[in-house]
């Protein structure tokens, strides 16, 4: 198979940097006739939004005070709904003191939906699983024939009794889809059996009436597992403690999976469901009657997990719900007038790095600036569909991190014709210079990107707020460098390299060979110097300077010599 050309090559490139880009405003107009829109979704910072002042109490308590950790609990499980709802850059803190309230802001207007959400207490049930399969849907041809549903015979007599799963139940089970990016759960009634979802989105299940709740639980821990005689493990477990009240009940529960674990191992029935706001966080099998009330709960578990699944058990069991004490509409912190100031210096930083290319690189400069104009292009409209798509919104920690950009974007193209300039240098023809520069670019290029990559996506992990964003778009922008660069950048000085203007090294070209000092070894376009021609190095001409002024003073001195004899 033939080889492509460079400029065959460089076309191709070329188109598929302007489909990409014809793409994503395609995906933008289409987005407009689902709600989306052609502007960027701002965050509370730059565009204002909605405040909730929470009171939060304890339900089902004589001491209606709550302390400090609950608090700090209470704020990270209304984070975690708030997020889960798709609400991007929302602030959620805690104003400890007198009234010990939560402040949640959310940018724009508070839809219903996530207004209950936040109200609502944290739900935690304990109910017994009646079966459990694969997350994703039934296909349409796996289902069960209607005559082969299940059918209650009699009405259910515990927890575990199959009889709960009627057709409906059946057919809701096998519809559900767990591994769907949104599967929230409908509202559950604790009386009857319902279908639920791992919280990994990696199970399903069908669960049985609720036997107990969060209330239940006096207190949850973790800690290494034990043998009876002492023994450490190595293993993770959490501890769950029961009130006196509850412990009858779990003892008969425990009492009743033991006996099905021993008629049949594998039976699904011997598993209970650990379940907080409608998603399963375990479902571990009962491997004895525990009559204490102080269950272990045991698996594959790391430290972190355990200590995670600890705290959801232990806050769990304190169903904090939360009164609305004010709600009002906040400005932006920041404003409309710093986000213009942001842009300003944006603007500033590009008409910097534009003088600057243009001193240094001549008319190539315009490479530069139409590159940058193309990566702003591209990040706008990925930051736009990604506002559409997941709700992201642009903080002035965001503004910031394209500004950044603007400095790591153009290093791209330095590296890429300083490379080009040094093959000039070397004695090639411009053409050749440009592809073979390339290949020695690129290698840079890719792994200063990756460096950039790798410290975004760090950022983004450890960090939390705004900061987030400020990761977030550095890491956008630095994908957008790489399209452009390899789709925009090298296509375009290819093309320009095998013109009449650019490719015989013009003035003000930016690629001129007597402008790089390239003149000794430069034979005009299409021919290079010679073979036996050695372009030397610094040392090697001064060396030679050194000798040739020797030798003209030896001849000088000789000279005068022969002069004096004949005299």
């Amino acid at each position: 198979m033939a080889q492509r050309s460079p400029l065959a090559s460089a076309r191709r490139a070329f188109v598929s940097m302007i489909l990409l880009m014809v793409i994503l405003a395609g995906g933008i107009f289409g987005s407009t006739f689902a709600g989306g829109s052609w502007a960027a979704k701002l965050a509370l910072d730059l565009s204002g939004g909605t405040q909730m002042i929470l009171a939060p109490k304890v339900n089902g308590s004589t001491d209606s005070s709550v302390s400090q950790e609950q608090l700090e609990q209470a704020v990270a499980i209304i984070r975690q709904r708030v997020d889960g709802a798709g609400v991007s850059e929302a602030e959620v803190t805690t104003s400890f003191g007198s009234g010990s309230n939560v402040v949640v802001s959310v940018p724009g207007t508070i839809s219903s939906e996530t207004r209950s959400l936040i109200q609502a207490s944290a739900n935690m049930t304990f109910r017994a699983v009646l079966t459990s399969g694969a997350p994703a849907a039934v296909t349409e041809d796996a289902r069960l024939a209607d005559d082969k549903l299940p059918k209650p015979t009699a009405e259910p007599t515990n927890g575990s009794d199959t009889n709960w799963i009627t057709a409906e139940l059946w057919r809701e089970y096998e519809a559900k889809d767990c591994t769907a990016v949104s599967n929230e759960e409908a509202a559950q009634d604790p009386s009857k059996a319902v279908v639920a979802c791992s919280k990994d989105g990696t199970e399903k299940y069908i669960l049985g009436p609720v036997e107990l709740n969060g209330s239940s639980i006096s207190n949850a821990s973790y800690s290494q597992e034990t043998t009876g005689n002492g023994v450490t493990t190595g293993r993770w477990a959490v501890n769950i403690e029961f009130n006196s009240e509850a412990r009858d009940t779990f003892r008969d529960v425990t009492a009743r999976l033991n006996e099905i674990r021993g008629t049949n191992p594998s039976d699904p029935r011997a598993r209970f469901a650990i379940m907080l706001d409608g998603k399963v966080l375990s479902s571990p099998v009962s491997q004895a009657v525990i009559a204490d009330g102080k269950p272990q709960i045991t698996g594959n578990f790391t430290e972190q997990e355990a200590k995670q699944l600890a705290d959801q058990l232990k806050y769990g069991a304190l169903p904090i719900s939360f009164t609305i004490q004010s709600e009002q509409q906040i400005s932006a912190t920041l404003g409309g007038e710093q986000l213009r100031v942001g842009l300003l210096t944006g603007l500033i930083g590009l008409l910097l790095v534009f003088v600057y290319s243009l001193f240094q690189y001549r008319l190539l400069g315009f490479v530069t600036m139409a590159s940058l104009v193309v990566a702003g292009i591209i990040s706008y409209e990925a930051i736009v569909l990604l506002g559409w798509a997941m709700n992201y919104r642009l903080s002035l920690a965001g503004v910031a991190g394209l500004i950044v950009a603007i400095g790591a974007t153009a290093d791209s193209f330095i590296v890429y014709f300083e490379r080009i300039r040094d093959e000039i240098r070397a004695g090639r023809t411009i053409p050749s210079a440009v592809n073979h520069g390339w290949k020695r670019a690129s290698r840079t290029i890719l792994a200063s990107k990756a460096v950039n990559l790798l410290a975004a996506v760090v950022l983004y992990v450890v960090s939390v707020g705004s900061v987030k964003g400020f990761a977030f778009t550095l890491g956008l922008t630095a994908i957008a460098d790489l399209v452009v660069v390899y789709l925009f950048t090298h296509p375009v000085l290819t093309l320009l390299a095998n013109t009449r203007y650019f490719g015989e090294g013009r003035r003000h070209s930016g690629l001129s060979p007597e402008s790089l000092g390239a003149v000794p070894f430069y034979r005009g376009a299409g021919r290079t110097r010679k073979p036996e021609e050695k372009e030397q190095t610094l040392a090697e001409r001064k060396a030679a300077e050194r000798k040739a002024a020797a030798e003209a003073e030896a001849a000088e001195q000789g000279a005068s010599d022969t002069v004096a004899k004949e005299a």
